[in-house]
């Protein structure tokens, strides 16, 4: 996968590393044929009674446009999985029996370090046995559920995340939006199957939140401007159409969609009746059927809802959020989920977490209207960012001054296009890239406890997107119950692990 005249030099050093099991010294390139400090280091990864050997590359992609300026900076960290008996890649070979796969997080304004250190790269954080984060320092473990048992990985920091930055002098703006961003990652990935020459790989293109949005855009994008046809597309807590997101008084489709999701967390914190209380797969299909029933024709009706109706709604919302009648009368029967996370525990001035609502924090402003802060995310930021400045300089062999932007607002403002946020959908898009290429296959993964993204909204989606039959037979969904970051959970990591090599090996074709 990594070029041989980039690494001339350094197979004199990789060979004479004494052993395999330990990172080899990393080989550094000039910044020729497109790249700057690019290294490259060797590794093993004990699997059970077994092990695979892998290459890591962690570089800057030099982006340029046709007459040769360079644009910007893109960060990577590319691993692939040895083949040869040797530890050489034999993928010159052929290259179409092994997937590539191009990871991505959202935001936007993430780099791609969660799900490559939380989930799908050969190392990832160490966590506690629930999931939750450990005391300082933090520290990096083998992982067994990764995802390079199945596709080489490459994971892209998208230009004003992680290292990506624009050149000197070039506007920030022509990288921040929906379809600037679309339009530089589709570059990036035909510039890096070009030069490491896997156009005839399977390929596949994964993404968190946002990142499940540019996906679902560069399925088409990439299919209509470079003839790349993907193999799958893997969607983790994403949303597609932000209107699910987006309340108004014009639409009420959020309050409903967002119910299922407060019955599980109410559920989680033992908030619910006892007959709720027994089954958590019965009592969300109960505030499924319910939310898209009675309270959605509730919430239609308006100001024009009779008084005993409003009273029953009232009643059934109650019913699954847990929340004072009395509150959700003043707020008209409309619960967005700031007012879940902050009022579900207001008892115990504890606040719940956006990504995850199983998780609590002290509420420093108990009086204030919105939550302060999501304690299912500050906690894990420092993880992330430590342990990342550490594995990257004293694993990979890369060294930068620039601060890694692991979750960062240098990217705003982000261009939305002319609707604006509330209306961006990429359904349409994705629906296309489905027709012109019949082969695709799709996997929506969400959790049950997301109170960014629920789970409801993603299945409301892929109901409402106009397939053929046919089509609609390469949709798949994955339900974990976790949050956003669904791999946090120990059982939820191995589930999605092994979900995504079943989806990688039925959707990569014949060899």
């Amino acid at each position: 996968m990594f070029k041989v005249r980039a690494l001339a030099v350094g197979l004199v050093v990789l060979l004479a590393a004494e052993a395999l099991g330990q990172s080899r010294p990393a080989t550094k390139d000039a910044p020729l044929d497109g790249f700057e400090k690019l290294c490259v280091t060797q590794h093993e990864l004990k699997l059970g009674d077994g092990a695979i050997r892998y290459r890591a590359a962690a570089g800057l992609m030099q982006m340029k446009d046709e007459a040769g300026k360079l644009k910007a900076t893109v960060f990577f960290v590319a691993y692939e999985k040895d083949r040869g008996a040797d530890g050489a890649t034999d993928r010159a070979a052929d290259p179409t029996q092994r997937p590539i796969m191009f990871v991505f997080n959202g935001g936007p304004g993430a780099a791609s370090v969660w799900l490559h250190l939380g989930t799908a790269g050969p190392r990832r954080v160490a966590l506690s046995d629930d999931g939750s984060p450990s005391a300082p320092p933090y520290r990096l473990t083998d992982n067994a559920a990764t995802w390079l048992t199945a596709s080489d990985l490459v994971f892209v920091d998208p230009v004003g995340t992680g290292y990506s930055r624009p050149a000197a002098g070039e506007a920030r703006e022509q990288f921040h939006g929906v379809q600037e961003d679309i339009r530089w990652v589709g570059e990036f990935i035909r510039l890096f199957l070009t030069r490491h020459q896997r156009w005839a790989s399977p390929k596949f293109l994964a993404g968190e939140s946002y990142g499940a949005t540019r996906v679902a855009g560069l399925a088409a994008h990439l299919l209509d401007r470079h003839g790349i046809a993907l193999n799958g597309v893997v969607l983790i807590s994403g949303a597609l159409e932000f209107a699910t997101l987006s309340p108004s008084p014009a639409n009420d489709l959020p309050y409903a969609l967002f119910v299922p999701s407060y019955a599980a967390v109410a559920f989680h914190h033992r908030k619910l009746a006892d007959d709720l209380q027994k089954d958590l797969a019965a009592t969300l299909k109960e505030a499924q059927d319910w939310a898209m029933g009675d309270y959605l024709v509730a919430l239609a009706r308006g100001a024009s809802l009779p008084a005993d109706q409003r009273q029953k709604t009232i009643h059934g919302l109650c019913r699954f959020t847990s929340l004072r009648a009395d509150y959700l009368d003043k707020a008209n029967l409309r619960i967005g989920p700031s007012d879940f996370e902050k009022q579900l525990l207001a008892a115990s001035r504890q606040i719940v977490g956006r990504f995850d609502g199983r998780i609590v924090g002290p509420d420093p402003q108990p009086t204030a209207s919105w939550p302060s802060y999501d304690p299912s995310l500050s906690g894990y930021l420092p993880v992330y960012g430590s342990s990342f400045n550490d594995y990257v300089r004293r694993t990979l062999g890369f060294e930068s001054d620039l601060p890694y932007e692991v979750l960062t607002s240098r990217v705003h403002p982000w261009n939305f296009g002319q609707e604006g946020m509330a209306g961006l959908s990429m359904s349409g898009e994705l629906c296309t890239a489905m027709a012109k290429n019949p082969h695709m296959k799709v996997l929506f993964a969400n959790g049950w406890f997301d109170l960014a993204t629920p789970w409801l909204g993603a299945r409301y989606t892929t109901d409402h997107m106009d397939l053929a039959p046919a089509l609609r037979a390469n949709l798949s969904h994955a339900f974990y119950p976790a949050g956003h970051m669904m791999y946090h959970e120990p059982k939820a990591l191995q589930k999605l692990g092994d979900d995504v090599r079943a989806f990688v090996a039925a959707a990569k074709g014949k060899p």
